[in-house]
């Protein structure tokens, strides 16, 4: 059974390699495909309020995810966070366990929604997935998103309440 934790340093040297090889594939996160290591760090690691890790039952790092702000001061109560799963172990539910995870710890944490700001449209699976999970598209940003091998795609903004 997967144990979803809070990050801590010595994950690094398993965690930069996933995010190296999402980020350099250019399809779903808007990091430059050729960010460095110490800006990914600072990105996933530095700047959110917590970052979280899933490992199997062997300590095998297979996804993380980070909470933060979506905006500070008086947006401060919507929170953002941004989900990475091994490559190779897609199709477990990992994504699904981390989100529900996420909601969890963002209402702990005081805040009352969730937005995520660039879903990029042509990332069918995740839509789909946020959909399932109670987000809503509330609003598409044409051409928002520089797709390595589609060119300028659509974005969305998905968006939940986390508490009425």
């Amino acid at each position: 059974m997967p144990l979803i934790r809070p990050y801590q340093p010595q994950d690094w040297p398993a965690l930069w390699p996933l995010l190296h090889a999402v980020f350099s594939a250019g399809d779903t996160y808007a990091y430059a495909p050729d960010s460095s290591e110490a800006e990914i760090h600072k990105a996933w690691i530095e700047g959110p309020e917590a970052t979280f890790v899933v490992v199997d039952d062997e300590g095998k790092l297979l996804g993380s995810y980070g909470l933060k702000p979506n905006q500070p001061g008086l947006g401060g109560h919507v929170c953002n966070c941004g989900y990475l799963v091994d490559p190779e172990a897609r199709g477990q539910g990992l994504a699904s366990l981390m989100c529900e995870h996420s909601q969890h710890e963002a209402l702990r944490r005081g805040y009352r929604a969730m937005q995520f700001n660039l879903v990029v449209s042509t990332n069918v699976g995740a839509v789909r997935l946020w959909q399932k999970l109670g987000f809503e598209i509330v609003g598409t940003l044409p051409g928002a998103f520089k797709h390595k091998s589609l060119g300028y795609v659509d974005a969305h903004v998905m968006f939940k309440t986390l508490e009425p």
